[in-house]
């Protein structure tokens, strides 16, 4: 309802007189007052409605009322004329102050009182109540033929598409695409890949938005009990739309668990697989078969071995199986196991689904070798929960070492102790980087040069600084071996936790 449409109203016989240019504002209300300063007592958007009992023809007067009505939000003011008002026709300086002010000011005839203008407002907002209530129940009622007629997730976004002109995308609970409608949703999923991170640890409580070409998009989890997908939606202020919005979200979450309870026999016979795969004896022909079956093209695999909470065992497989290509997860005792086929964001999946689970990680192997890989990261659960990060195998093999030897507490103390001398002078750093690369490369002076992107003599000299700072040479293998254990130890305590390194 704006202040055009409201003069486009013939039983009315409204007139404008001033503020032509704002007649498109909308009117939420219809308010009568006699007050000379009604400002703090509006709410914004209201048409207000005086006799001007109150009101003189003094310029000064009429121009502070029609400021502290524009200061108080009103869409439009409207004068009544007629016997037994102040006024036959609007005071002069009350139009110049309106026009000025750039507000709409209307005359009421004697023959309109003001409870007529009232109603027709509210008559206005009721019709357009109405309208859009039919339109959210057509749109909800498509939703749901959609939805029982099994066109899954693209025929329920695209029902939304044709009827909101929104464009929206779903997508699995690791952000990737399963579902499209509408132009630009690449744009959407980019947008989105940051507010998916920032929603997840959140599970189904978590929502975000953002801007994205002058257009609000948001990201809405969806789900019954736990998070299986997200949806990315582009906003609207339309009340409908958000009405409507209810309806896909639930709908998608319908068909997303739907999805879910319908693979449980997949995941199952998927488990089963993964024991063969890994049983002792398999033959490299007969896993290459086992992944076909499935149709499982990888050139290399990765295991996985996590360690869930307390009955979250069967729920972390089945989210697993649910997230990962191929799909191959299995239970074994207190504890989950997977093979990642190549090419798979594992840092994502483990915080997705396995945030401060000892984890382990095994080496990216061949399929044919992938009991070898699942085995290393069984072994490595132990130092996942004692590091408080997911452990590899290539990294964490010496950690498995030292921490079944020792505390962190004792191991830290032997690296203190060891490099103490080489800390206290080493201010920049460049002395411990260079002994590490120098041990890296077995002595070798001009790779560690090359390494460092320094001269070979800045290395010879630097070693030789390290050497008089430990009062020893590093010619003998046990100095060396020491000093490469108590780097080590540092590696092992200081790594970076929860999925940073795959």
């Amino acid at each position: 309802m704006t202040v055009a449409a409201l003069l486009e109203q013939p039983q009315l016989r409204l007139e404008l007189i001033a503020g032509r240019e704002a007649i498109h504002r909308p009117i939420d209300a219809a308010h009568v007052t006699e007050l000379l300063r009604p400002g703090s007592w509006l709410q914004g958007g209201e048409l207000l409605m005086t006799a001007g009992l109150q009101l003189s023809t003094d310029e000064t007067q009429c121009r502070d009322f029609v400021r502290d009505v524009v200061g108080g939000g009103a869409s439009a003011l409207a004068l009544g004329l007629g016997h037994g008002l102040p006024y036959r026709q609007a005071p002069a300086a009350l139009i110049e102050a309106a026009e000025a002010e750039g507000i709409p000011l209307l005359l009421v005839p004697d023959e309109t009182p003001f409870i007529a203008v009232t109603k027709a407002v509210f008559a206005a907002h009721a019709a357009e109540e109405r309208q859009r209530l039919e339109r959210t129940l057509t749109v909800q009622r498509k939703l749901t033929v959609a939805a029982a007629s099994g066109r899954g997730l693209d025929g329920l976004i695209g029902v939304w598409f044709d009827s909101t002109k929104l464009p929206a995308l779903i997508t699995d609970p690791l952000g990737r695409e399963i579902a499209t409608a509408g132009p630009g949703t690449n744009r959407l999923l980019d947008a989105a890949r940051e507010l998916i991170d920032e929603v997840a640890p959140h599970g189904l409580r978590g929502s975000s938005v953002t801007d994205i070409d002058g257009r609000t998009l948001s990201v809405q989890p969806v789900g019954a009990r736990r998070v299986r997908g997200y949806a990315l939606l582009v906003e609207s202020d339309a009340r409908e739309i958000r009405l409507m919005k209810s309806a896909l979200t639930s709908l998608v979450t319908l068909e997303l668990e739907q999805r879910y309870l319908a693979g449980d026999a997949e995941r199952r016979a998927r488990a089963k697989t993964l024991d063969r795969v890994l049983a002792p004896g398999a033959s490299a022909s007969a896993i290459r078969d086992m992944f076909d079956q499935f149709g499982i093209r990888t050139a290399s695999v990765v295991g996985l071995a996590i360690q869930p909470l307390p009955g979250r065992i069967e729920e972390l497989a089945a989210d697993l199986a649910y997230a990962l290509p191929g799909g191959l997860v299995r239970t074994v005792g207190d504890g989950v196991e997977a093979m990642v086929i190549d090419g798979t964001d594992l840092p994502l999946l483990l915080r997705r689904f396995a945030a401060d689970h000892p984890v382990g990680i095994g080496d990216t192997v061949a399929p044919e070798m992938a009991a070898l890989s699942v085995q290393q990261a069984r072994s490595l659960i132990p130092v996942s929960a004692r590091l408080g990060r997911p452990a590899t195998s290539r990294q964490d093999s010496t950690s498995s070492l030292l921490l079944s030897i020792a505390s962190p507490d004792v191991l830290t103390a032997f690296a203190d102790n060891t490099l103490a001398s080489i800390d206290l002078a080493d201010q920049t750093g460049e002395l411990v980087s260079t002994l590490r690369a120098w041990l890296d490369a077995n002595g070798t002076w001009d790779v560690t040069a090359e390494r460092l992107g320094v001269h070979r003599h800045t290395v010879r000299n630097r070693i030789s600084k390290i050497e008089k700072l430990l009062a020893r040479s590093l010619d003998p293998a046990a100095t060396r071996h020491e000093l490469w254990l108590a780097l080590q130890v540092r590696d092992t305590l200081a790594a970076p936790v929860s999925g940073e390194r795959s």
